[in-house]
């Protein structure tokens, strides 16, 4: 019998971890659902069956058994109940920024790494993180990386419900909420708060996560991340360099087949992904793969992926299900 819970049940990300549990048909017992109290007491749908959302208590912890727990309910509730469900025994997979570079919890993606479970706690990343390691993996595995500067172009999805109504806001020439500056017929080059470097927050996890996650602490990484005025989907510009020389269709072939690395490189027929391509689908789309002449060994990439799904709770879910199926195992 596989117990789960879900915090953060109604919000963007959480919505949608409830369709993938649907859709994927990953196996679990019991579920029951969290809030906070504003959200508290509303009713979801679930495979034919409704559940009444709770508020997340630390009573209600304190008296749960949950074999897994997905969070996804911002740093300040992660870092004050994650702890609390793990001394129940529960395994957490939290989706936010929280314990990402806590030494002694895994960031995980599945296609590149896998839970040690040193803790009962493993950290999803950044949603732009995600998407571009997936891409440097076999790159990494079979050319090696030494550097990477991303620049990426990010959906207004990422900020939540929050950012989607400042950019229909700015539609209706109403003023933003969410944003410092309109984001319709805009774009806006600040992702978080700026640090005393000059770089943002979202720069700053973008890099450190990299070099975590490749297992590359010393990886030469630079990052400059811009919000777009785009409803789904996020798309990173890589400039890679590698310990090897290769080819353009040696770095094709290398990243076709790779698991969910979706190709589409086709300059001479102007093939190459969009968000438009990506959104609402569960892979990550590389194309624009072309050599750098000003710098030796370098190449670009191009990478776009929805953020809600991959970039978040998909991953999040093929954690849970690589989990449950290993246990099966």
């Amino acid at each position: 019998m596989v117990s789960l819970a879900l915090v953060g049940a109604t919000g963007l990300v959480g919505q949608t971890m409830l369709q993938l549990l649907d859709e994927e048909s990953i196996p679990f017992d019991s579920l029951t659902l969290y809030s906070s109290a504003r959200s508290a007491g509303k009713e979801v749908t679930f495979k034919g069956s409704t559940y009444i959302v709770e508020e997340l208590t630390k009573e209600h912890v304190r008296n749960s058994q949950y074999d897994y727990v997905l969070m996804s309910a911002g740093g300040g509730t992660s870092l004050e109940y994650a702890p609390l469900f793990e001394e129940t025994g529960a395994v957490i997979i939290d989706n936010s920024s929280a314990w990402r570079m806590d030494e002694s919890v895994d960031l995980v993606v599945p296609e590149v790494n896998r839970a040690s479970l040193k803790r009962k706690l493993i950290a999803n990343p950044n949603c732009s993180t995600i998407q571009s390691v997936v891409p440097l993996k076999p790159l990494a595995d079979t050319f090696g990386v030494t550097r990477v500067a991303y620049t990426t172009y990010q959906s207004v999805s990422g900020s939540g419900w929050k950012g989607i109504e400042d950019l229909d806001r700015g539609e209706k020439g109403e003023k933003p909420q969410n944003y410092n500056h309109p984001i319709y017929h805009n774009v806006i080059p600040q992702i978080d708060v700026f640090m005393e470097d000059g770089y943002t927050k979202e720069e700053q996890k973008m890099i450190k996560e990299t070099q975590k996650i490749l297992n590359q602490p010393d990886l030469d990484v630079t990052a400059t991340c811009v919000r777009v005025p785009v409803p789904h989907a996020h798309a990173v510009a890589m400039n890679v360099t590698l310990e090897k020389e290769a080819s353009v269709e040696e770095i094709r072939r290398t990243l076709e087949g790779f698991p969910s690395v979706v190709l589409m490189d086709d300059p001479e027929n102007e093939i190459y992904p969009t968000p438009l391509d990506a959104a609402h689908k569960k892979g990550v789309y590389v194309g624009r793969i072309r050599k750098d002449p000003s710098l030796p060994n370098s190449y670009h990439l191009w990478s776009v992926s929805d953020n809600i799904l991959k970039g978040a709770a998909w991953n999040a879910v093929q954690i849970l299900d690589q989990l449950i199926k290993g246990e099966e195992n």
